[in-house]
């Protein structure tokens, strides 16, 4: 009797630490990939192309920005191989050095005052590295804990690297806005932008302790145990998991299509739009995504617990209409220039990205089999991270800069909210699925 109760204790402190594991690593990560998006709205365009107009040398920072999506499914297929040959722990603690030692990198980077194109040309490589690092960190982080969980909570416990996302950009924009708050624009612009970056270092060495103390999952290991005594797998598993899953895949892009356009305009465009449209304090909208982020933080594992009660597809579905709808209200907050109204208007988009953000890992994780779930999850998430999240921020403010107003940009999000609406209606309901088994075509 005591053995039985002492295993349902053992297998929560299994997955409370696994869980540990894969937040605290994506956080860091996701701290790295955003600092970039935020630097390169407030400072890189002054300081690595300063000869641009202001909104000109935005785009072309924003346009390395995108660089780093287009890494991400190159990282996401090299990943995704190993990983579903080698195990998620093992590519996971890879991925994480590199993203540490790029974006350090980049704190020390010479500007062009110093070296004058080689500057950019320096941050575009450490942005490409950082993109196929973040490429291979998603799907081993939320693999990791959806294999350890169970089917009834598995919603809820593999939303948790999800939230990680808002944690790495609470973390960024927490540091950038302390430094804004006390220091003025030459000294942030000349020297303070690299303590964020700098700081770097320190993290990943927090994350990678904590990481180096989890395993694989049984169901991966036994999965990967019946290969090997069948002969090793006979074909590489991203193209395994294309002919396959094709379906799956196309569901997986479609799906995450708004998830991934929205984020980009909430968070980083946001930027661009405030301090440089409205010409308000960069104070101002720095603290609006501190407390945004929080709420952000809070509603990812609610809507992924929910989606545990009432299946992935209602709750991802709310998502999607939900960010539809509120690109109608977005920007007509944001004009108010209030504050407040300029908080809400961030906070209720994430609340509606929060609410695909959330049973977006179980529900993905679900489509594929443990043999090539690693791959079919990082081509599913990491393409689209090329149409969608990596021009995101480019195309709205193209869209601004040709029609002098923000309700182009509100269009597109609405296109995009349409798409993945449609998308997601032609999935099939993956909740409870067991992933030891190969799911039902």
């Amino acid at each position: 009797m005591s053995t039985a109760a002492a295993s349902p204790a053992r297998a929560q402190t299994r997955i409370g630490r696994v869980l540990a594991a894969s937040l605290v690593g994506t956080a860091v990560e996701w701290y790295d990939f955003f600092l970039y998006g935020s630097a390169a709205a407030l400072v890189f365009n002054k300081l690595f192309f300063p000869e641009s107009d202001p909104l000109v040398g935005t785009m072309l920072a924003f346009l390395t920005y995108a660089l780093g999506f287009v890494a991400r499914p190159l990282g996401g297929l090299v990943f995704g191989h190993y990983g579903d040959r080698l195990g998620r722990k093992k590519l996971l603690m890879v991925s994480l050095v590199m993203m540490g030692v790029a974006t350090a990198a980049i704190g020390l980077l010479p500007t062009y005052a110093s070296i004058g194109i080689w500057a950019a040309v320096l941050l575009t490589a450490l942005r490409l590295v950082q993109g196929f690092a973040i490429g291979g960190e998603w799907g081993g982080a939320v693999l990791l804990v959806s294999e350890h969980g169970s089917a009834r909570h598995r919603g809820f416990w593999a939303s948790w690297p999800q939230a990680g996302v808002p944690v790495g950009n609470l973390l960024a924009t927490a540091v950038l806005a302390v430094l804004a708050a006390t220091m003025d624009d030459a000294a942030f612009e000349s020297w303070g932008w690299r303590i964020p970056f700098l700081l770097s270092a320190v993290l990943i060495i927090l994350g990678y302790w904590i990481r180096s103390s989890i395993e694989d999952a049984p169901v991966f290991t036994e999965a990967r145990a019946k290969a090997e005594a069948a002969g090793g797998p006979k074909r590489a598993p991203a193209l395994e998991a294309l002919r396959r899953y094709p379906k799956e895949i196309g569901v997986c892009i479609a799906a995450r299509l708004v998830e991934n356009i929205s984020y980009y305009v909430l968070t980083a465009f946001v930027l661009t739009y405030v301090t440089t449209h409205l010409k308000l304090d960069k104070s101002l909208v720095l603290n609006a995504l501190l407390v945004a982020n929080v709420v952000h933080l809070v509603a990812i594992p609610a809507f992924g617990a929910l989606s545990d009660r009432l299946g992935r597809k209602p709750v991802y579905l709310a998502g999607t209409i939900g960010m539809g709808l509120w690109a109608l209200v977005f920007f007509p907050l944001l004009d108010t220039r209030n504050a407040w109204l300029i908080t809400l208007a961030i906070a209720g988009g994430l609340i509606a990205h929060a609410a695909m953000y959330g049973p977006q890992a179980a529900f993905f994780a679900e489509q594929f089999d443990t043999s090539v779930r690693y791959s079919g999850t990082s081509i599913g998430y990491q393409v689209t991270s090329i149409i969608a999240g990596s021009l995101a921020p480019l195309i709205a403010t193209a869209l601004l800069t040709s029609y002098g107003g923000p309700a182009p940009v509100a269009l597109y999000v609405i296109i995009a909210a349409i798409i993945s609406t449609a998308g997601v209606l032609m999935a099939t309901e993956t909740r409870s699925r067991d992933l030891s088994e190969v799911p039902a075509r």
